[in-house]
């Protein structure tokens, strides 16, 4: 008589398997065979970091709490916070960087600063491009995966004060004499604090607030 292995013996359904596709034509794959779609030509993605596809939200299939799209007026995990914190920055971009007491006396701000050295630019479109790559993201899979991007702007200010306070201002011909203003300590500090935001932007993943169904109002954990 035929031996019978019952199914529950092989260990293939115990083996975790990885799956990637395709964000377009949403065509899966298995974990390395390959890194871009034959077909649409696009980078393949992991299958749990996809959206739900069109035809997903056309039959109502319930959202992951975390692809859930969030009001424009959310102002938790750092969604507002870090938007207002590069609109002071911005402020400060403004007012006095420097006070310069020889060969004249005049105070420059970072705009200034910016249009005599030209690299010192990259503080104010720093602090300007912060805001939209915060606000445009509407769920918290988009904050958290922003976060990259939000720290990497946020540390710009920061670096450009270091480079001033390091080589500062001089001339070869006539002695300057100068000393820094509040502005350009304040944008350090700023853009400290933004990189402290930025890498908590979009917060725990752990605890979501669930929308809908019968947990509505509670914590996943």
């Amino acid at each position: 008589m035929p031996r019978f292995v019952p199914v529950t013996s092989t260990r293939y359904a115990g083996r975790p398997m990885g799956l990637v596709a395709c964000p377009f034509c949403r065509e899966m794959f298995e974990s390395g065979e390959t890194k871009a779609c034959p077909v649409c030509g696009m980078n393949l993605v992991a299958f749990e970091a996809l959206p739900p596809s069109h035809d997903a939200v056309g039959e109502d299939i319930p959202v992951e709490p975390h692809h859930e799209v969030l009001p424009w007026k959310m102002i938790g995990r750092n969604r507002l916070a870090l938007p207002l914190v590069a609109l002071l920055g911005l402020l400060m971009f403004f007012q006095p960087w420097v006070h310069v007491t020889l060969p004249e006396t005049m105070d420059l701000n970072g705009f200034d600063m910016a249009r005599r050295l030209g690299w010192s630019w990259s503080a104010g479109c720093a602090w300007v491009v912060l805001v939209p790559t915060v606000l445009s993201r509407r769920t918290i899979w988009q904050l958290r995966g922003a976060r990259v991007a939000a720290a990497f702007l946020s540390a710009v200010p920061a670096v450009t004060t270091l480079i001033l306070l390091a080589k500062p201002p001089h001339s070869g011909l006539i002695p300057v004499q100068f000393e820094y203003g509040f502005g350009l300590f304040a944008t350090m500090i700023l853009s400290i604090a933004a990189v402290v935001l930025s890498i908590g932007l979009g917060g725990k993943i752990e605890d979501i607030k669930v929308a809908r169904g019968t947990s509505k109002g509670e914590l996943l954990h």
